[in-house]
C-alpha cells in the first residue's frame, strides 16, 4: 500500500511533469470507475501540479489564460495500488482510471489503479481525522520529541519498526535523539525549489522508501517466517549496517525501546541513559554467496502491482 513517502514522491513526480508539459482539453474518467466522479474541468491549456499530506494528495489544475480565472483541484487517496504514470497516448496503461492529456494529445498523465480501491473527490479538503504531515507540518507539538521516537509513531511513519529506524537514521547520518522538528525542517527546506542547497546524504523520507524496498528485494526479510530459512536470515543479517551490529552503541528511549546508532546520540538524549548489551553471544551470520549484486531501482511511476514486484524478485 502506498504510504506517506510514496505519496510525497508521487506529488513531486506530477509537479515535475507539469513543469515540462502543458495540458489541455477534457479530463477523461474510465468507464469502469463507477464510484469516482467526473472532473468538471476543461480548458484549451492548463497547468498541473500537486502537493501531498500524509496519505492524501491534491492535484491542482489552473487554466493558462489572462482573461479567465479557472482553477480546480482533485483530492486523491491512493488505496492499495494507486500511482501516477506519464506515457505516450499509444501506450496508455490498462488501468488508467483518470487521464490528463497534453495539449498536443501525444502524451497522457494517468492515475493508474489496478485494484480500483483508490478514490478522488473534487475540491476535497484534507482529512480531519488525520495527524500532521511529518514533512510539512514539523512545527506541530508532536514533533517536540526525539526523531527516533517520532519515527516509531505509526501516525506519521506507518510501517517503520525498530530495525528500520536504526538503518534509516544511520544511513542518513542523523543522531537518533536530535529533535524531530529540526530534522523535519531540513526536509521541508529540501523540497523548496527556491532554496538551493546541496545535501550530501539522502534524507529521512527517501530512506524510509528505499530501505524498505531493499528489504523487500532480499526476499526473506527479517526472518519472521515460521520455517525460518537460514539462508534468508543470513542474507538479512549481512545486509544490516547498524541494528545489533558490532561497533554500534545503543540507548533505551522513553518508550523502553532500544535504539542502535553510531556516534553522538543527539541533543535530547536521556541524561542517565541506559544501554543494553547483546542478548547472549551470537555467532556472526554464515557468509552467503549472492550471485548478483542487489540493485534497488526507484520507480518514478510509483507502480506497486504484484506483476512488477514478481519480475523484480526474479532478476
Amino acid at each position: 500500500m502506498p504510504e506517506g513517502p510514496e505519496l510525497c514522491l508521487a506529488s513531486r513526480f506530477v509537479t515535475k511533469i507539469g513543469a515540462k508539459h502543458v495540458f489541455g482539453g477534457q479530463i477523461v474518467k474510465s468507464e469502469v470507475s463507477h464510484k469516482n466522479p467526473e472532473v468538471p474541468f476543461q480548458a484549451q491549456k492548463y497547468k498541473i501540479w500537486a502537493e501531498s499530506r500524509g496519505k492524501e494528495m491534491k492535484v491542482f489544475l489552473e487554466e493558462v489564460s489572462q482573461k479567465k480565472s479557472n482553477r480546480l483541484h482533485v483530492l486523491f487517496r491512493f488505496g492499495m495500488s494507486g500511482c501516477f504514470k506519464f506515457t505516450k497516448l499509444a501506450e496508455l496503461p490498462k488501468h488508467a482510471h483518470l487521464r490528463f492529456f497534453t495539449v498536443d494529445r501525444k502524451h497522457v498523465l494517468s492515475f493508474v489503479d489496478y485494484r480500483r480501491f483508490g478514490r478522488w473527490e473534487i475540491n476535497g479538503d484534507w482529512g480531519k481525522d488525520r495527524g500532521p504531515d511529518a514533512v510539512r507540518e514539523y512545527q506541530h507539538v508532536a514533533f517536540n520529541k526525539p526523531i527516533c521516537e517520532v519515527l516509531m509513531n505509526q501516525k506519521f511513519f506507518n510501517g517503520i519498526g525498530n530495525y528500520l529506524r536504526a538503518e534509516i537514521l544511520f544511513r542518513g547520518g542523523v543522531p537518533p535523539f536530535d529533535p524531530a522538528r529540526e530534522v523535519l525542517e531540513s526536509l521541508s527546506m529540501k523540497q523548496d525549489p527556491s532554496i538551493k542547497i546541496k545535501f550530501e546524504k539522502p534524507d529521512i523520507l527517501e530512506l524510509c522508501h528505499t530501505i524498505q524496498k531493499e528489504v523487500l528485494s532480499l526476499g526473506g526479510g527479517k526472518g519472521y517466517d515460521v520455517e525460518n530459512n537460514a539462508e534468508d536470515q543470513a542474507v538479512f543479517m549481512n545486509w544490516l549496517q547498524c541494528y545489533y551490529q558490532d561497533g554500534m552503541t545503543n540507548l533505551v528511549d522513553s518508550n523502553k525501546r532500544t535504539v542502535w546508532f553510531s556516534g553522538h546520540p543527539g541533543k535530547l538524549a536521556p541524561k542517565n541513559g541506559i544501554s543494553r548489551g547483546k542478548v547472549g553471544s551470537q555467532k556472526p551470520p554464515t557468509p552467503v554467496k549472492i550471485k548478483k549484486t542487489m540493485k534497488v531501482k526507484i520507480e518514478t511511476d510509483h507502480d506497486y502491482s504484484p506483476k512488477k514486484l514478481r519480475s523484480r524478485t526474479k532478476k
